[in-house]
């Protein structure tokens, strides 16, 4: 496609405004809201973000995840500890996540420092998983380089046979992580790139300042 043609792609967003004297005082209740409206939008896989990381040179890194479960102490969601982004989080823990709920016209952004959550927490998740995604987490050494796709059946179908009998345990490797955010930005398309974006920014425990930026 032509930068002529690209340049032509525009849309102007007309739904919803945002203002500071509407926005709650906690972000969580803000999300909160914006989350149920999401859900009652029946847009697909709602609970899909985008988790950048930086590796050991300080090299960005992305990639879509599932937000599993949030509240006042943060974002959930599960991996294998040995993937690319499990390791760039234990080197680096500061992070951030994206939502982008087209849509609406709403993006939610969430700077926060990453922590393993509890096994038992871990557990009770993995054991709440369909049957697949439980053999998938014990199949794939997730981020490395593999033979090809005939290994990763042959490993899947190796688990398969092992775990045909009774329950199948979380694997060693395999758990959650939980951001806790330290700014958390709601951004609301608007007419003529005017768009409103209000920020939240954690000044003491529990605490929170919102400021509006300028789009």
């Amino acid at each position: 496609m032509s930068p002529e043609a690209l340049s032509n792609i525009r849309k102007d967003y007309t739904l919803h405004s945002l203002n500071e004297d509407e926005v709650a005082e906690s972000p969580i209740a803000q999300f909160s809201k914006w989350w149920e409206e999401a859900a009652a939008s029946s847009i697909e896989e709602l609970n899909a973000m985008t988790v950048a990381t930086a590796d050991s040179t300080g090299m960005p890194d992305a990639r879509i995840v599932l937000l599993k479960a949030f509240d006042e102490k943060g974002f959930v969601f599960f991996t294998n500890y040995n993937s690319a982004k499990s390791k760039q989080l234990d080197l680096n823990p500061h992070c951030c996540l994206l939502f982008f709920w087209k849509e609406l016209e709403r993006q939610v952004r969430i700077s926060g420092v990453a922590k393993k959550i509890s096994l038992k927490e871990s557990i009770d998740y993995f054991d709440s998983r369909p049957e697949g995604s439980k053999i998938g987490a014990w199949s794939s050494p997730q981020s490395m380089v593999v033979a090809g796709k005939a290994f990763l059946k042959e490993t899947f179908d190796y688990y398969a046979e092992r775990f045909k009998h009774g329950a199948i345990p979380k694997p060693p490797h395999w758990g959650g992580y939980r951001i806790k955010p330290v700014s958390i930005e709601f951004w609301q398309g608007r007419p003529s790139r005017m768009h409103d974006r209000i920020l939240y920014t954690e000044t003491s425990a529990g605490i929170w300042k919102t400021e509006r930026l300028a789009p």
